[in-house]
């Protein structure tokens, strides 16, 4: 028979009420850190329905907690009552509280899918920055086709600015989503969807692929850094004056597979790049890719 120890077994408590804390430390920010308006309303979206969901939620867990109470066995002043079938009272309630829930989550969600339109441009006196996005296997190409440059894995753009993302893909169906900016688009070839976002505060924000695509999924990341108007206009022309030309053969070399790609940048994109990888259909592939480096 095993003797219990209180100096032995009880060495392991502290840690485990520890780990908790330090596993929610470890999460990085998300849709409940906004950075942005988009991320704000997404926000407000979540606690308001949490908040409505939960006052039915609550009453019905107390309710259960009294009902068992008071109808205990050693209860007496409880009416056992075996032939009741019927209340309206008690329908009416019963029915009332669910409908009322679902008209008001319905309300919310309505409003919510119409401010929040990831295709509707969002309310500045700034010009917005547009990013021509194109998902590869497995990275990310940003285009700028105002400032003639590219990226890959990183997004720079000046706080304050709205970004319009225009978004396709040259490969399977992928998801562009940044958390603490809110919004998320799928990406599909030969198609072409928007996504308007902004960031408020200046900073480092993690964007990832919400869509599974793949082996290489788990890379699939990047990051959206504000920075003030200077330091954008800095970072671009720090990308003209170095790195590769994104022609015909650099995208080529693009489209084959690769993972965990670190961010880089292109001086120059070939005009009309992103109109032709959403035209040819997503149709271009590494063999063809292939194909073309052998002519």
């Amino acid at each position: 028979m095993k003797v219990f120890d209180s100096r032995r077994d009880y060495r392991w408590v502290a840690p485990s009420l520890l780990l908790p804390p330090l596993l929610l430390g470890a999460c990085s920010p998300g849709v409940l850190d906004p950075a942005g308006p988009v991320a704000a309303g997404d926000r407000i979206v979540l606690l308001n329905a949490l908040t409505i969901m939960l006052g039915i939620v609550v009453p019905t867990i107390l309710a259960t907690l009294v009902f068992a109470w008071w109808f205990r066995a050693g209860n007496s002043k409880a009416t056992y009552r075996p032939s009741w079938a019927y209340s309206g009272r008690l329908e009416l309630l019963v029915w009332s509280i669910p409908a009322l829930v679902v008209i008001f989550l319905g309300g919310i969600a309505w409003i919510g899918s119409h401010d929040l339109d990831p295709s509707r441009p969002l309310a500045s006196k700034v010009a917005p920055l547009r990013v021509d996005v194109v998902a590869l296997d497995w990275k990310w190409l940003f285009i700028y086709p105002d400032q003639g440059i590219a990226s890959i894995n990183r997004v720079v753009a000046p706080v304050g600015t709205p970004i319009a993302f225009h978004i396709t893909s040259a490969t399977v169906m992928n998801s562009l989503f940044v958390p603490q900016l809110g919004g998320q688009i799928y990406a599909m070839a030969g198609m072409e969807t928007k996504l308007h976002l902004q960031a408020d505060r200046p900073g480092s924000y993690r964007g990832i692929s919400a869509h599974y695509s793949g082996k290489g999924f788990p890379g699939m990341v990047f990051r959206v850094d504000a920075v003030s108007p200077q330091q954008f206009a800095g970072w671009v022309g720090q990308a003209k004056a170095a790195g590769p030309v994104l022609d015909r053969a650099g995208y080529l070399a693009l489209l084959k597979e690769s993972q965990n790609v670190p961010p880089s940048t292109y001086r120059a994109v070939l005009p009309g790049l992103f109109d032709a990888v959403v035209r040819d259909s997503g149709t271009v592939s590494a063999k063809s890719a292939k194909d073309g480096r052998q002519q």
